[in-house]
């Protein structure tokens, strides 16, 4: 027994030293693996912190747990802007024994809490969860694949967020308070998945349409897994959508890398109609369950077929409603005799085959009934045979059916047939009518009611043409807390719609958007007006204008607007406008932008084009004011064109370009008395600004900053937004160069020399190139030429001119003195080229030229006339070897030529050439043509290369672009044989069913004029 109590002791002692040290043993080497298998597997940007990752035994023994926390995955290229996943905690079971044989590691569990998982798939195919290199990839790249194998068997999600986005579809999903856990032997070839999984809020969308929205989720699935043959069936399994259960059956196969077969059914396993009133919007709340219904109910479907990029799988549905009925217990009236039958049917699976009937439709709100009926063949074109009819009285229906915090009351009358085509050049015969009679809303999110709201209105086609529809409001009229809003409105021809409307009263904006709210904008304010316009679209496409009759006055009152894309706001304290058919003329307008103020009048033309012909511009000629404006707010990222400003405090720095608006033809007379930009401060700005084009042409632009005097002309284009372009004329006076060098990075990177230099400049240049993310210039596309006028200037303790003073034994040179010097100099390819100028400095004349390039790497050269007698000897015998001419010191003068090279902060000075003639300007003219002729040949080296780039991907996305179309084509082309298979199915239906009565011969019709009767199939 002793030795027992021993030996358990001793494992006991071993057990615990080895949870306690698993961690130093084994962290730094699963880190490594880590960060191996990342940067070889793994196509995306994936961050965490190093001190985030822990190990432990305690957690899963005998596994090994690694937790790492705050791990993001980021895309690559199209999605380096999306996080595709946030795991805050992420824990994976290791095989212990895996780990400390130190072979193969085998993955055995995977936990996640609160993740977070953003999945999308672009139009063109492309999956942002697409980011793990497969085994034969990287195998091919000879990688080991061999260090980590997956042996999951169980795995776990606890309060996640799913949010999934397929554009080819279009489909959406979004799920939050997700928890799932699973549990399979993935070390086998065949065995059962076993999962559950619960959502809290669960939505889904199809083309913009929300099919489910804000439902409890519950499924428990086990599914046979053969990997051998890649065939997944479903077994046991129930899905509960609220109080909804159905089940599937089949099975899911992958018979190669591009198809996935489907062969499922699906169907309710309860019949009772309660359980499907619990998918209704609103009626699956905490008293759902008082609620008495009776009433029978079927549901069930099919998915069947293969899926690929040709074909998609072919579906159904089949819903049956039988003398459904609900009460709520707190009500004191039922909806009752609720009838419905379904059916959708899409056996080819091309969407545009699919077919609906709803041959009966029933309900009665209290005493008020409901009808409807429709059937649907195909979507492009649609054949539609359909009737809705109804009269509700508003009050009475609530008395049915609750919605929290509304009051309604008037009579609602609605009744509308559809029977024909539809199509982009057809319509259904329609013929509809609605009226509202002292109707009346007041809720909770608006307490202020809308009151006696009158309306009646047609919707009528008897043709079967577009442009034969009528639409007929002859009147509405409403007041809202006080304020009466009426107006009419007719309209026929709906492809160039010839209207007839007048509008008239006050809006409250802030009480109209909280009744209609808009997503993502605030609108608050007042807007008063009497408008009318009557015309035809036809002559606001083709700009005649005169034909159209518009006028009216508007004025706006504490208007202010904010959006995702204009977070810093828009406020019209005050704003008085007039317009006709021609133009808008604005008396006043006042107002802020951001924390910008402005004031304008002037006139706008071409608004109706503007508004209503997508394309055409807002063209106008205005006169701006400021006092204090910030550009700094209004930078835009430069792929997403999203405001980089996110409200609030105005930015002090710019961070984004300045995107111009696409459709404006303006040209506004500006005068602002104080600009922030980035960190500048501008005063006195004033001059002309043309917007057309997405392009900024300024004239005759001034003002002051830096103590210094700027004028400019010239263009800044945002049409490339990634590659923003300008091409400005300066004209700079009396600038202090230490203040220039501060404020201007162009200055610090391509005349370094400036910042060793004192005094007043000024400069006329001009500039052009790109614009960078920040809104400054890309030195490394900048081309230009000018003058720089140096009106005094003192070059001190300069490194470079210390070590020409020095080599020449000339001291006078370590300080420089320029007066009234002109400067002529180039930018090409980034590269700063100096023309040629002449100093003298005491007796001794100096010529300087040559160029640096954006990473300060000096090519200068000056050439130096000096009295011979001031050369020390050792000069004098270098000279002598230079020269050829033994007795230099029988020379009076002579012509030094040096070298300039390394970095400002590091210059290296050689002394390259001498001669006894006067030929410093030639010997530095020789050498700037070198480096101007060697720039021009680099510019034209580095375009020709951007030209070859942009072939490339012309001729790549070209061939993407055959073979979307052969895909198209193809698709067409089985969408085609499916209708004929269709068509031929009808026929032999008919040759084998009951025969039918030979049909009479039809009469010659008389000649008539009126137009087919397209309700006929």
């Amino acid at each position: 027994m002793r030795k027992f109590l021993l030996g358990f002791g001793v494992f006991l002692v071993v057990l615990v030293a080895a949870l306690a040290l698993a961690p130093v043993l084994f962290k730094d080497k699963l880190r490594a693996l880590a960060d191996e298998q990342i940067a070889q597997r793994v196509r995306a940007t994936v961050q965490y912190d190093p001190a985030n990752i822990d190990v432990s035994l305690l957690r899963s023994f005998p596994d090994m747990t690694v937790n790492i926390r705050e791990l993001r995955v980021i895309g690559l290229d199209s999605f380096r802007r999306d996080t595709l996943a946030y795991l805050p905690n992420l824990r994976v079971g290791l095989d212990i024994m895996s780990v400390v044989r130190g072979g193969r590691i085998d993955i055995k569990t995977i936990e996640l809490e609160q993740p977070n998982l953003s999945l999308r798939v672009l139009k063109s195919g492309l999956a942002n969860w697409d980011v793990l290199i497969s085994d034969s990839a990287a195998a091919a790249k000879g990688q080991d694949t061999s260090q980590v194998h997956l042996a999951i068997k169980s795995w776990k999600m606890t309060d996640g967020r799913l949010r999934y986005e397929d554009l080819t579809l279009p489909f959406s999903m979004q799920a939050a308070g997700v928890n799932h856990r699973g549990s399979g032997d993935f070390a086998s070839n065949v065995f059962d998945m076993v999962s559950q999984t619960t959502a809290t809020d669960l939505d889904m969308t199809y083309d913009g349409v929300a099919y489910v929205s804000n439902k409890q989720l519950d499924a428990d699935v086990t599914m046979e897994m053969d990997l051998t043959k890649s065939i997944y069936t479903f077994k046991d399994n129930k899905v509960k959508l609220n109080d909804f259960p159905f089940s599937f059956a089949g099975a899911i196969g992958l018979p190669n890398e591009k198809d996935i077969t489907y062969d499922l059914t699906f169907k309710a396993l309860e019949t009772d109609f309660k359980t499907l009133l619990s998918l209704v919007p609103g009626a699956y709340t905490d008293k759902f369950k008082d609620i008495k219904t009776s009433g029978a109910v079927a549901f069930d479907g099919y998915y069947k077929g293969t899926q690929n990029d040709l074909v998609m799988p072919g579906y159904g549905v089949n819903l049956v409603v039988t003398n459904g009925q609900f009460k709520y217990p707190d009500l004191p009236q039922a909806a009752k005799n609720i009838n419905l039958k379904m059916k959708v049917d899409n056996p080819s699976g091309f969407t545009n085959n699919v077919k609906v009937s709803i041959p009966q439709f029933h309900l009665d709100l209290g005493p008020n009934p409901v009808d409807g009926n429709v059937t649907i063949d195909g979507l492009a074109p649609m054949r539609v045979d359909g009737r809705v009819k109804a009269n509700v009285n508003l009050a009475e229906a609530l008395k049915v059916y609750p919605v929290k915090d509304l009051a309604m009351r008037g009579q609602l009358f609605v009744d509308g047939t559809a029977k024909g085509i539809y199509s982009k050049t057809r319509m259904p015969v329609v013929n509809a009518a609605i009226r509202l009679t002292n109707g009346f809303v007041k809720s909770a999110q608006f307490p202020a009611p809308i009151e006696n709201i009158n309306l009646s209105g047609t919707v009528v086609n008897t043709t079967g043409q577009v442009n034969d529809t009528q639409i007929n409001l002859p009147q509405f009229r409403m007041v809202l807390e006080g304020e009466p809003l009426e107006g009419r409105l007719t309209a026929h021809n709906i492809d160039k719609p010839v209207f007839d409307a007048n509008v008239r009263g006050t809006v409250d904006l802030t009480k109209i958007t909280k009744i209609f709210p808009l997503e993502g904008m605030t609108v608050t304010g007042r807007v008063a007006g009497n408008i009318a316009a009557k015309g035809n679209m036809a002559d606001v496409d083709a700009g005649r204008y005169q034909n159209v009759v518009a006028s009216g006055t508007v004025k706006a009152t504490n208007v202010t607007y904010k959006s995702k894309d204009l977070p810093q706001g828009v406020k019209i304290s005050t704003g008085t406008a007039t317009f006709n058919n021609n133009q808008i003329v604005v008396q006043s307008l006042n107002g802020t932008a951001g924390s910008s103020d402005f004031s304008a009048s002037g006139t706008v033309s071409n608004y109706l084009g503007y508004l209503f012909t997508p394309g055409q511009s807002l063209k106008g000629n205005m006169d701006v004011n400021s006092r204090n404006f910030n550009v700094n707010e209004w930078m835009v990222d430069e792929v997403s064109a999203k405001p980089t400003a996110t409200g609030g405090k105005a930015p002090s720095k710019a961070e984004g370009v300045l995107q111009i608006p696409k459709y404006f033809d303006l040209v506004l007379n500006s005068k602002v008395d104080n600009v922030t930009y980035d960190n500048l401060k501008l005063t006195n700005a004033k001059g002309t600004v043309t917007v057309r084009d997405e392009t900024a042409r300024l004239s005759n632009m001034t003002f002051n900053t830096l103590g210094g005097t700027f004028g400019t002309t010239g263009s800044y284009s945002s049409k490339n937004l990634a590659h923003p372009t300008f091409d400005f004329g300066l004209d700079i006076q009396n600038l202090n160069i230490q203040n220039a060098f501060s404020a201007f990075t162009t200055i610090k990177k391509l005349v370094p020399l400036a910042g060793q230099v004192e005094g007043i400049f000024g400069t006329k240049f001009s500039l052009s190139g790109e614009m960078g993310p920040d809104m400054f210039p890309n030195l490394a596309t900048l081309t230009g030429k000018g003058v720089i006028d140096v009106v005094k200037a003192a070059i001190n303790q300069s490194e470079v001119m210390s070590k020409i003073a020095s080599l020449t034994t000339l001291p006078e040179l370590k300080t420089l003195l320029v007066v009234n010097k002109a400067i002529q100099a180039n930018i090409v390819n980034g590269n700063l080229v100096v023309q040629p100028f002449d100093l003298t400095v005491g007796d001794v004349k100096m010529t300087f030229g040559g160029s640096n390039s954006l990473s300060g790497a000096l090519a200068y050269v000056t050439a130096l006339n000096v009295p011979t007698g001031k050369l020390g000897n050792a000069l004098n015998s270098k000279l002598t070897q230079l020269t050829g001419v033994k007795d230099i010191q029988g020379t009076e003068r002579v012509t030094l030529g040096l070298n300039i090279g390394g970095t400002m902060a590091n210059p290296v000075v050689q002394l390259t050439s001498g001669s006894v003639k006067d030929q410093g300007k030639a010997i530095v003219t020789n050498v700037v043509k070198t480096k101007l002729t060697d720039a021009l040949m680099g510019l034209a080296t580095k375009n020709k290369a951007k030209q070859d780039s942009t072939q490339v991907v012309t001729d790549a996305a070209d061939q993407t672009a055959e073979e979307k179309a052969r895909i198209a084509t193809e698709k067409a082309k089985l969408e085609a044989e499916a209708r004929l298979r269709n068509q031929v199915g009808k026929g032999l239906n008919s040759l084998f069913g009951k025969p039918k009565p030979a049909p009479k011969p039809t009469p010659k019709p008389p000649v008539d004029s009126s137009p087919a009767d397209t309700t006929k199939p």
